[in-house]
């Protein structure tokens, strides 16, 4: 299983939301940097971490990396099924890909809302962040949608950043992609 157990202490004492955020944003830049070997040092060395292309996490399903894979993903050209996406099609990427069509698919560092342990936003999938990762703290960046190309308010998209403690240590455990789906 993958996640915190759910007999874990919550780590809101642990760590403030300051340290939370800035932690986030050390994240987020390893990505914008293609920095795979800077972004495998903050994922968590027990659980790995797990990729979700939309709000709902099935962790069975999900693509789950370890951080030695994580640092590798430059040089891996093996296609994933990542999950399916609107139209029922499998989402076939390879690590590189996937991070430019799902994790890049917006400019997150600059996002206008920020989330701390809350959803900004939610679209018509089923929001368990809390539910596969009791415990866990996480850091939502939102990207509203620009009415003037959108009458109907639906192309906005969220990157959330899940994290967990472990060795008096805060890790990334999830990456989470939500948009609004059909």
């Amino acid at each position: 299983m993958f996640g915190r157990p759910s007999n874990s202490p919550p780590i809101y004492d642990e760590i403030n939301n300051a340290e939370l955020t800035a932690f986030a944003f050390d994240v987020l830049e390893f990505i914008r940097d293609d920095d795979f070997t800077a972004l495998s040092e903050m994922v968590h060395p027990d659980f790995g971490l797990v990729f979700s292309p939309s709000a709902t996490i099935t962790l069975n399903t999900n693509m789950h990396f370890t951080a030695e894979q994580v640092a590798q993903f430059p040089n891996d050209s093996t296609v994933y099924i990542w999950g399916i996406d609107d139209s029922g099609i499998p989402i076939e990427l390879t690590p590189i890909e996937y991070f430019d069509a799902f994790v890049l698919a917006a400019d997150y560092l600059g996002a206008s809302l920020i989330g701390i342990d809350r959803i900004v936003r939610s679209g018509n999938a089923l929001e368990n962040i809390l539910d596969e990762f009791p415990g866990i703290r996480f850091v939502d960046f939102h990207i509203p949608a620009d009415d003037r190309d959108t009458p109907d308010d639906l192309d906005w998209s969220s990157l959330r950043l899940g994290f967990e403690t472990h060795d008096d240590r805060l890790w990334l455990s999830v990456i989470i992609r939500s948009t609004w789906t059909v």
